[in-house]
């Protein structure tokens, strides 16, 4: 399995984005990564950022609001009523489950912007916010034109994220958030909007917007602990602001540009945070994405337990694998008390013969020549493991997707291939891809199970982290749990309803957790937030090594109740393994099992 990240923009498709590390086939060959790709083609899962402000010099007056194009929400008492299946009309927000272990009592709202052509842009970083809030809370998410007075009344915090400059606030909106002192996050722009209305606002609050600063500021700062930028961002500015009494105020995190000057990039005072851009776009491993974690789980819920657990995933385990090398494994996991996950394929394919001189290979896991394999696997379960089920083939048909068509190297799911440049390209879901198709392949997967005699999954891991909502629908019918990073698409949440939209893949884009969430699929979703050993560069990414992934750890430090969890390949050396095992140990962090995490 790998990382990968996309973003649906051809206009930034001529720098590569950093990115996780690439899969492997179950031999150890580098297979695939994606990064940004020349040419217009979709090839890297992370989102851009909005288009640059059209000024550094913030407006003087506020936007008029054409209440003909405003929904008029019903408030959150009525929600449950509306939310009845025979009444439920397509344009009412979905009021989302949190995940397992949050305060029943929380209920957040996220708000964001829906005006222009980037409009689907606020929806993505809605979608992003509201898979992280579900870690501590209920929320509903809708567009913040459609706000009505007193909404905030039903909700216990706030967050909005003001993807488009200048978008016209509600009034409303405008004096709740005024007058409330339950937390509120605010994200970009339109903060000026606010502060207009409040009139008083640096006296009230202890500080104030002042512009735009397209300085190279690439290192954000946040409990001490350094955090990456990428430069992608730097042309849609970053809003400073001035502190104007530090007995109100302060720049909880802040931001170093190229000649070492330093400024605030989020700001609080009292119930109120703000941060001066949009956390979602180009975000890497050891990315501010970080302390934006950080800072919605303060709204979500600012009672939030803070365990130190870890997680670890054998990955790419098929019936070809090394019988010897998974039980050396799972006798070093045992020997540290480490509970450990597999993920398994369960059909082996080689349809071309390509590590085979030609000829082809069909080796599912009940065949005479997989038990080896199978007995290793029933012994990982006898030392703590946990068995995934991690698709079918881990590859499609007999043709490359992207990489040989060999299980392990490709996408199972989703369609791809490599361009003349060395990128992968995401290209759309297969022709084929229905709800019908999907269960088939994981019925067969199941058959295989029962068939090898292996414990009947009851996690998911999608292969190379990609497929349709039509096949994350189905997966969640099947199990309700995912340990994976998801990918989504625009359009596919319209006014804070998904699944009452039309998915438009074209514009996808992924996530990483470091926690677990309940994510817009209604999925429980165990975390992988490290990723994993990548020896060699692939596809135009670098090496990853256990320094790297040890590093990223300690930078996963400043998010409360995080979950450090990475998978690793069992071809590669067991000493890598185990540094990265006692590494993360040593840091204080307890490994649990996935069962655990289910639960909360």
């Amino acid at each position: 399995m790998h990382t990968v990240w996309l973003t649906a923009l051809t206009l930034f498709l001529a720098t590569p984005a950093l990115a996780g590390p690439a899969p492997h086939d179950s031999h150890g060959k580098p297979s695939i990564q994606l990064p940004l790709a020349p040419g217009g083609s979709i090839a890297d899962r992370t989102l851009p950022a909005p288009p640059a402000p059209s000024s550094a010099t913030l407006p003087t007056s506020r936007p008029s609001l054409d209440s003909a194009s405003r929904l008029q929400m019903p408030t959150p008492q009525t929600f449950a009523a509306l939310l009845s299946p025979s009444v439920l009309p397509a344009a009412v927000p979905t009021l989302f489950a949190a995940a397992p272990g949050a305060d029943a009592e929380r209920n957040t709202l996220i708000l964001y912007d829906s005006t222009g052509a980037w409009a689907w842009l606020g929806e993505a970083y809605a979608v992003q916010t509201g898979n992280l809030v579900s870690h501590a809370s209920r929320y509903t998410m809708h567009p913040a034109i459609d706000y009505v007075a007193g909404e905030m009344d039903g909700y216990t915090g706030m967050i909005y994220i003001g993807s488009t400059y200048d978008e016209p606030l509600p009034t409303a909106l405008l004096d709740d958030v005024l007058a409330t002192d339950k937390p509120v996050l605010w994200m970009n722009s339109n903060i000026w909007q606010l502060s207009q209305r409040a009139g008083d606002f640096g006296t009230r609050f202890g500080w104030m917007p002042l512009f735009y600063n397209f300085d190279e500021a690439l290192t954000v700062t946040y409990k001490g602990v350094d955090l990456t930028r990428s430069a992608l961002a730097v042309p849609s500015g970053l809003l400073q602001t001035s502190i104007l009494d530090p007995t109100m105020a302060e720049a909880i995190a802040t931001i170093t540009d190229s000649n070492g000057v330093t400024s605030p990039w989020a700001t609080r005072s009292g119930h109120f945070t703000y941060i001066g851009e949009i956390p979602f776009s180009y975000v890497g491993s050891d990315d501010r994405y970080l302390a934006a974690v950080d800072l919605i789980g303060q709204v979500a819920d600012p009672n939030m337990p803070d365990r130190n657990r870890a997680l670890v995933r054998i990955e790419d385990v098929g019936p070809d694998a090394s019988p010897n090398r998974l039980r050396r494994i799972a006798d070093y996991l045992y020997s540290r008390g480490v509970p450990f996950s597999v993920a398994v394929y369960t059909h082996y394919l080689d349809p071309n013969g390509v590590y085979n001189d030609g000829v082809p290979v069909s080796q599912p896991m009940s065949a005479r020549q997989s038990r080896r394999v199978r007995a290793a696997l029933q012994y990982m379960v006898e030392r703590g493991g946990t068995l995934l089920m991690h698709g079918y083939t881990h590859q499609y048909q007999d043709i490359p997707n992207p990489y040989s068509g060999v299980s392990a190297d490709d996408f199972e799911f989703y369609r791809s291939h490599i361009s003349a440049d060395d990128y992968v390209i995401y290209d759309a879901p297969p022709a084929e891809d229905s709800a019908a198709w999907t269960q088939l392949r994981i019925d067969a997967a199941f058959a295989e199970f029962a068939a090898s005699g292996l414990p009947t999954p009851t996690i998911f891991e999608f292969p190379h982290y990609a497929g349709s909502a039509i096949d994350y629908q189905v997966v969640q019918q099947n199990f309700g749990v995912r340990y994976d990073r998801a990918l989504y698409a625009a359009g596919w949440c319209p006014n804070g309803a998904c699944g009452s939209g039309t998915p438009d893949y074209t514009r996808i884009y992924g996530q990483f957790f470091p926690y677990t969430v309940r994510d817009i699929f209604g999925s429980i979703v165990l975390p992988e937030s490290l990723g994993n050993v990548e020896p060699v560069e692939v596809n135009h990414h670098p090496p990853r090594s256990v320094q790297d992934i040890l590093a990223s750890a300690q930078r996963n430090t400043v998010i409360k109740d995080n979950v450090q969890s990475f998978f690793f390949h069992p071809y590669l050396p067991l000493n890598q393994l185990k540094k990265l095992v006692q590494g993360i140990q040593g840091m204080g962090y307890e490994f649990v099992s996935p069962e655990t995490l289910k639960d909360g």
